[in-house]
Formats: C-alpha cells, sequence, structure tokens
C-alpha cells in the first residue's frame, strides 16, 4: 500500500503528522469520537501517540507507514482513562516500546511497560526534539472518579506546527447555522472544577500553565483533539490557535476565581 493513499479517517495534518480519526459513543449512542496520531521522526523512526480502533484499511496503512512495526519504536498512552485499545496496539506491535501513566500500568500489568511514565520530565528528553509535553498543573491527573476525564498529557510536534491533546481541549466543529466568523469552537474539559485541587494555590497554577499553553500555540497552527473534531490552520480564519486556546482559558476564569475563594 502507498502510504501517501490516505484511508478514511486518517488526516495528514503537516509534514510527519497524520491523524487518526476513531469512533467512541457515549451511551452507546452519541458519537464523541476519540483518536491516534502516527508522527514520523527526524531519523526516520516512527512514534504512535494514543490507541484507537483501526479499520483493516488504516492498519493495513501503519503498517505501510512503519515497515509492518519495525519502524515503530514507540507508543506513547498520553490519557490515563483511554485504556480500552492498551492491547490490541501492543498485541499488533509488540516491539514497540510501551510508555504510560500510572494507570495504564496497573491496567494492562502484563505489558513490559517502560519505567519512565508518559507524565514524567524525562519524556522530553527520550524524544525531542520532535516531540515535547506538557501536563496541566494544579489538578488531579488521576481522579478517584473515573469519570473525570480532564487531565491528560497534551504533546507538541514542531515540525507540523501541531498540538495533539486528548480530553483537556475540546474542539467542536459547529454546524451551519450556527457560524459566524469560526466555524470551529475550542473550550476545556467541563470537568476543570472537579479535578482542580483542593488545596490553596492550585487555581494560580493552572492559570499559570495555561498562559505558557498559550505562549506554546504561538508557534502551532493546529489542534487535533481527540473528541468531535480537529482544528487546522486552513479553519483559523483571522484568527490563531493561541487566541482560540486563550480564549476557552477565559471561558473558565469564573471556575477559577470560586476555587480561589474557596481554598485561596
Amino acid at each position: 500500500m502507498d502510504r501517501d493513499r490516505l484511508p478514511r479517517d486518517v488526516v495528514r495534518v503537516g509534514e510527519g503528522f497524520w491523524n487518526i480519526r476513531g469512533s467512541f459513543k457515549v451511551a452507546g449512542v452519541l458519537d464523541i469520537g476519540t483518536h491516534a496520531s502516527l508522527v514520523e521522526r527526524a531519523n526516520g523512526e516512527f512514534v504512535l501517540l494514543d490507541a484507537c480502533a483501526m479499520s483493516d484499511p488504516i492498519l493495513e496503512w501503519l503498517d505501510a507507514c512503519t515497515e509492518h512495526g519495525k519502524r515503530l519504536k514507540a507508543v506513547l498512552h498520553l490519557h490515563p482513562f483511554h485504556t480500552l485499545h492498551v492491547r490490541a496496539i501492543h498485541r499488533r506491535y509488540p516491539d514497540a516500546k510501551a510508555y504510560g501513566t500510572e494507570r495504564h500500568r496497573s491496567k494492562a500489568p502484563e505489558i513490559p511497560w517502560q519505567e519512565v511514565k508518559t507524565n514524567d520530565r524525562e519524556l522530553a528528553e527520550l524524544f525531542g526534539p520532535d516531540l515535547d509535553f506538557s501536563v496541566p498543573e494544579g489538578i488531579e491527573l488521576i481522579p478517584t472518579d473515573p469519570n473525570l476525564h480532564f487531565g491528560s498529557v497534551l504533546a507538541f510536534h514542531a515540525a507540523s506546527r501541531t498540538l495533539h491533546v486528548d480530553d483537556t481541549l475540546l474542539c467542536v466543529r459547529l454546524p451551519w447555522p450556527l457560524r459566524t466568523l469560526k466555524s470551529h469552537l475550542v473550550r476545556l474539559h467541563p470537568t476543570l472544577g472537579k479535578v482542580l485541587q483542593r488545596r490553596a494555590g492550585a487555581a494560580s497554577e493552572f492559570r499559570r500553565w495555561g498562559e505558557s499553553l498559550v505562549a506554546r500555540a504561538r508557534g502551532l497552527d493546529n489542534l487535533c483533539a481527540a473528541h468531535l473534531a480537529i482544528l487546522r490552520a486552513q479553519d483559523l480564519g483571522d484568527t490563531t490557535l493561541a487566541t482560540r486556546i486563550e480564549s476557552a482559558l477565559s471561558a473558565v476564569e469564573r471556575t477559577l476565581h470560586a476555587h480561589e475563594l474557596k481554598y485561596g
């Protein structure tokens, strides 16, 4: 198979970056989507960000890109609660090194996980300069309530000017009747208020992290979000990805202020 002939649900986002759109249905009815991304490093090796259910054509395309897995060196599982397809992707590519959070390791202990977790700072040392990462500050990354999916590890790919993110940021493609100047709406996951750490300073730490995210987004054009849609450079119009994310952060300022009133 020609790697440049993309199967359905694979989007070439930019140089060396492909986003694979998957299906995830809430209550078995509403499909909010999910994703994985294939990244080609400057040295010719490949890394898979996250895992989702993939059709046979997508798996064949992935095999063609990676020489049947020989050039797929790692799979990075970036969201603690996205665990459904961890075993399947490892069975398909057992030689690719598996990286995950503590929850991934506990859910699939038979997989030979790497010592470095995806939420560790050391991850950037292993995959830089191709990839860099960020973990939201001031929140519980793995809360005890499995329904609180806010936290994830964000991945930055400078070569394609792309941010890969799971539930932390949502991207909604607006229907035609609701479109004005924007075709897509970027928002933070609605569970932020429930995952902020119950201590003084947590909201301030999250706010500072958000400011750093906006600064980093000034060098990016594309947002690949797990749920609902992706936002590419051609969708931005007269705005920038940084301003879209800044707007999303402004929308949760009331939540942060309420937390500060309660905890300091």
